[in-house]
């Protein structure tokens, strides 16, 4: 089976410092789902890992997060992609909880679900949290330049090892390019 998993915003859809706090706010990395739409048309799974403290920090409620990705799937279907799940963690950084990214619980729980070895699966993200959660997860760890990856690049002191690509449709080209 061939699966990658991808953090939300900054790789998918525009991050903003102040969340994406409604549909209206939810805006597409451009590229980005024409490049999950190929990659499905490749048979690959699609999963979302994707941390939203916005819900305890109360800046949206569970009903809102989902017309969010209501309209993500809407969006992507438009193009002929679709997205399999969406794991999200809704904890805050000091909450300690083994689902919230920089820790491996969201993925080790995406394995899990969908009954794979994460050993060749790339997570493709923006962040040295989400490097780090990859790493942590045995995982693949990928990054984009898009959202906050160039500030990663930057800022993280071991990216060895690590898949850098310019955004999503890039990861998708490299993908496809290395699949039997």
């Amino acid at each position: 089976m061939k699966l990658v998993i991808l953090d939300r915003d900054g790789v998918i859809n525009e991050d903003s410092d102040q969340y994406i706090k409604s549909p209206e706010e939810w805006c597409p990395i451009p590229g980005s789902l024409d490049a999950i739409a190929r990659l499905n048309r490749a048979g690959w799974r699609v999963v979302v890992a994707t941390n939203q403290s916005g819900l305890r920090r109360r800046l949206f409620d569970i009903e809102t997060l989902n017309r969010i990705h209501d309209t993500l799937h809407r969006r992507l279907a438009e193009v002929g992609g679709r997205v399999e799940a969406i794991f999200f963690c809704p904890c805050l950084p000091g909450d300690h909880c083994a689902c919230r990214k920089p820790s491996p619980g969201m993925l080790i729980g995406v394995g899990r679900c969908l009954r794979v070895d994460l050993a060749r699966v790339p997570f493709v993200g923006d962040t040295l949290g989400d490097v780090q959660a990859a790493r942590r997860a045995g995982a693949q760890p990928w990054l984009v330049r898009t959202g906050k990856g160039l500030r990663t690049l930057r800022e993280a002191d071991d990216l060895e090892g690590v898949t850098v690509v310019d955004e999503l449709a890039a990861a998708a080209d490299l993908l496809l390019e290395q699949a039997p």
